[in-house]
C-alpha cells in the first residue's frame, strides 16, 4: 500500500468512525480462515460491520475524528486488531459472547460506546446487559402509560358503581 492509498484508507476509516458511536476493539489473532469467515457471517447477520485494521492506521484515523475522544483505546491498539461497528450497543457483545462458547476468540480488547469507553475483556458481561435504545425508550414508555392506565381504571370502575347504585335507587 503506497502512501496515497493509505492517506485514502484513512479518510475512510476516519469517515466510518465518525459516524459511528458504537464501536469495539477485538483482538482476533490466531483464528482460522473459516472461524473468521464464520464470525464475519454472523456479524453480517447481525447487522455489525467487521474489519481488521492496522493498528497504526486506525490510530491515525481515530485521531482525524473530530468531537469523539476515544482516550485510552489507543493506548489498546497492538497486537491484531479488529474493529466491529454496530447500531445497538449490545449486540457486538452479544455475538461475541455466543461466537466464544465454541472459540477462544475473539477477546474484547475496549468499546467505544456513544462516548462511554469500557477497558478489557472483563466489560463484555456489562456490555452485553446494556439496553438498546429501542428497548429504554419502551421501558419509559410503559412506565409512562402505567399512572394513565390506574386512573382511567379508576375512573371506569368509580363510573361503573355510581351506574349501578343510581339504577339500583331507580329501581326502589
Amino acid at each position: 500500500m503506497n502512501r496515497e492509498e493509505k492517506a485514502q484508507y484513512i479518510d475512510d476509516l476516519a469517515a466510518e468512525l465518525s459516524a459511528a458511536n458504537i464501536l469495539y476493539l477485538t483482538d482476533t489473532a490466531d483464528l482460522t480462515v473459516e472461524t473468521i469467515n464464520s464470525l464475519r457471517r454472523r456479524c453480517f447477520q447481525s447487522n455489525i460491520s467487521l474489519k481488521v485494521v492496522k493498528n497504526t492506521l486506525l490510530k491515525k484515523a481515530m485521531d482525524r475524528v473530530e468531537g469523539k475522544n476515544y482516550g485510552e483505546l489507543t493506548s489498546l491498539l497492538k497486537g491484531s486488531t479488529s474493529i466491529m461497528i454496530s447500531q445497538e450497543a449490545n449486540a457486538p457483545a452479544r455475538l461475541i459472547q455466543e461466537f466464544r462458547k465454541k472459540n477462544q476468540k475473539p477477546i474484547l480488547k475496549g468499546a467505544y460506546i456513544e462516548e462511554a469507553i469500557f477497558i478489557g475483556d472483563n466489560q463484555l458481561v456489562a456490555l452485553e446487559t446494556l439496553k438498546s435504545k429501542e428497548e429504554l425508550i419502551g421501558e419509559i414508555v410503559g412506565l409512562l402509560q402505567s399512572p394513565a392506565k390506574n386512573v382511567l381504571s379508576g375512573l371506569i370502575g368509580a363510573g361503573g358503581k355510581i351506574a349501578g347504585i343510581l339504577k339500583t335507587l331507580e329501581e326502589r
